[in-house]
């Protein structure tokens, strides 16, 4: 199981690892041994509570990772309460769906041992350094996200115990060697047909159409033959890529005096730790350490931390904001300098400071063009914004047109061809601008323009004034401008249903034996055999495979449509078997196993949820 695991999770980013180990762990019953409750609680499952701050995290994640997928689209979704309340509902599920499998993994005996906890942790990617388990990195990533190395194990132990569970859920299903011959030889079979086509385009030419016939189709279809909505816009873009500003080398060096801090590295301290259970112990280990004892081996021997002790107790260097209180508490400030008994969440801690990396300032230099790009973004940006407040306020107190607006931007307005909802150009393709043009308030009466818009600002650093240029209203169009169009569909409807009668009466002619003087007296005949495949997708081979099997040298018969929508007559003459190779059949069986096994975890998690008591909070509903 475990090397499937290891499988699973093959990227050392770290963003990575939060979406595949760490986030995880906060969307199972983690979130409840890292933080109390005080009853405002989202659910509780058979009595055990899900925290606000589970569902916040939880709900957060799915935010976070819709946002990454969706992107631009994602910002438009987010204003939308329905949307952000439905994701918030999906989160407090699966949190629901987790406590059930943890409780039920107990409940059947579902365990993981220590040894395969170590396995998971020196085994991933995301703690390595040039593919060895990096102590340093390890505590610095669980630590940025408020674990220590107990915590995290046991929020691993969780994790990997439900993920077991899945497994044995997953993994019992299987299809008989007899079955999955039976299903490729199904799926491998081959049809041997030839085909009579009916032209539909050849008969439409016969076709004719009365205009009152055209008439009444126009009056029972109104609703089809209307003419969109449809705009001109006249608009002034502002983006604030085009309004770049000179940088001098004092700007340069007043960002670097005043964000100094950003280019800071702290002071790192290098700490061992030994752990106990008890002060007992501790006292003894102390003890030890101040008689002499090598600090190593008591803690490769004592240690009550498995990760630490493997390297002697060595947890690595930490900066100030990745360091334990207990660790600042401990008053240790010379190299080699012992604590004394520290007591914390995870027992009680001897600490040794080992070694000290003073702070570090990046010199002017180092960092000159990094600044240079920022301050020259920066100083865009405030002339963007500048110049909105500008251009809005001309748009505003001049509202007859863009002119006074078009004089403060420096530019000229743009104005669109005409355009409706569908067809939107790919300038103003924007949620907040389509909906200051559509939403009725920039058009006046009549369809003449009103007035102009505020500023719309969109992502990106771009904003927009638009103007309505022109306006047409919804409307019918007239019989005259869709009559060829309606006179096209009658004749098409019937040829469609001339066609389909001839083949229905041809077809009574073949089942009857009569078939070769019927269709040399219509002018026409079969085309040679063809070979149709089970996993055809086109009409004719779907329709070949619904055929009853053909008699002793006897054919059935059957009615279908090709692509071009002409009548086909089919003649089936042959069943036989397909050869599907191995590696195709095991891919098929495997698609068949694994959704099986989904069907199966699906009906678990649905008698779960059928059985347990399940009682929703105040914070189930939080904003």
């Amino acid at each position: 199981m475990m090397d499937n695991l290891r499988a699973s999770s093959n990227n050392v980013v770290f963003k990575v690892l939060l979406g595949l180990i760490i986030l995880s762990f906060v969307l199972t019953g983690v979130g409840g041994y890292l933080t109390g409750s005080n009853g405002d609680y989202a659910a509780k499952v058979n009595g055990q509570e899900i925290s606000r701050a589970q569902l916040e995290r939880a709900f957060s994640s799915e935010r976070s990772r819709q946002q990454q997928m969706l992107g631009e689209q994602f910002s438009q979704l987010a204003g939308n309460e329905g949307y952000m309340q439905q994701i918030r509902r999906q989160s407090l599920s699966k949190l629901i769906d987790e406590q059930l499998l943890d409780q039920y993994a107990k409940d059947i005996g579902l365990a993981i041992s220590d040894d395969q906890i170590k396995q998971a942790i020196f085994t991933q990617p995301a703690f390595q350094t040039n593919g060895k388990f990096d102590n340093t990195k390890y505590l610095s990533m669980i630590g940025n996200l408020g674990f220590f190395s107990d915590q995290y194990a046991e929020a691993l132990r969780k994790q990997l115990t439900t993920q077991q569970l899945i497994q044995s859920v997953t993994g019992t299903d299987f299809v008989l060697g007899n079955e999955a011959d039976s299903l490729a030889a199904l799926v491998a079979q081959q049809r041997l047909v030839r085909e009579v086509t009916i032209n539909v385009n050849a008969l439409a030419a016969k076709q004719s159409v009365t205009p009152e016939e055209i008439s009444n189709y126009y009056q029972q279809h109104k609703n089809e033959f209307m003419s969109p909505e449809q705009f001109r816009v006249s608009y002034i873009k502002l983006d604030a890529a085009s309004m770049q500003q000179p940088v001098s080398e004092s700007d340069i060096q007043s960002w670097y005096d005043q964000r100094q801090q950003d280019y800071t590295q702290p002071q790192r301290d290098r700490y061992s730790i030994i752990q106990t259970k008890t002060e007992t112990e501790a006292q003894s280990v102390l003890d030890a350490l101040k008689k002499g004892g090598d600090f190593a081996a008591l803690a490769k021997e004592k240690s009550a931390d498995p990760i630490s002790a493997r390297n002697g107790g060595d947890i690595g260097w930490l900066e100030p904001d990745i360091t334990p209180d207990e660790l600042k508490g401990a008053g240790l400030k010379e190299t080699g300098q012992l604590s004394e008994i520290i007591k914390s969440s995870v027992g009680f801690i001897i600490a040794r400071l080992d070694d000290i990396q003073p702070q570090k300032v990046k010199a002017l230099a180092e960092v000159h063009d990094d600044i240079a790009a920022k301050v020259k973004r920066e100083k865009a940006i405030d002339a963007y914004y500048k110049l909105q407040i500008k251009v809005n306020d001309a748009a505003s107190n001049d509202n007859e047109s863009l002119a006074s607006a078009e004089q403060v931007a420096g530019v000229k307005a743009v104005e669109t061809s005409w355009f409706s909802h569908n067809n939107v150009p790919a300038e103003l393709n924007f949620k907040a601008v389509q909906d200051a043009i559509f939403n009725g308030s920039l058009v006046g009466q009549g369809g003449t323009p009103d007035s102009n818009s505020d500023i719309i600002t969109v992502d990106g650093d771009r904003a927009f004034v638009l103007r309505i240029s022109e306006h047409k209203p919804e409307a019918e169009k007239p019989l005259a401008e869709v009559s060829a169009q309606i006179t096209d569909t009658l004749k098409q409807q019937k040829t469609q249903q001339q066609a389909k009668a001839w083949a229905e009466k041809l077809l009574a002619e073949l089942k009857a034996g009569k078939g070769d003087e019927a269709l040399k007296a219509a002018g026409l005949t079969f085309g040679t055999q063809q070979t149709l495949a089970h996993t055809g997708q086109d009409a004719l081979s779907q329709a070949a495979f619904t055929l009853p099997l053909p008699a002793a040298d006897k054919p059935s018969y059957g009615i279908s449509e090709d692509a071009q929508g002409n009548v086909v007559l089919l003649a089936l003459d042959k069943v036989q078997s397909g050869n599907m190779p191995e590696a195709q059949k095991q891919a098929m069986v495997q698609g068949i196993t694994q959704n099986n096994a989904q069907l199966a975890f699906a009906a678990l998690l649905g008698n779960l949820r059928k059985e347990a008591k399940i009682k929703y909070g105040a914070a189930a509903q939080a904003q």
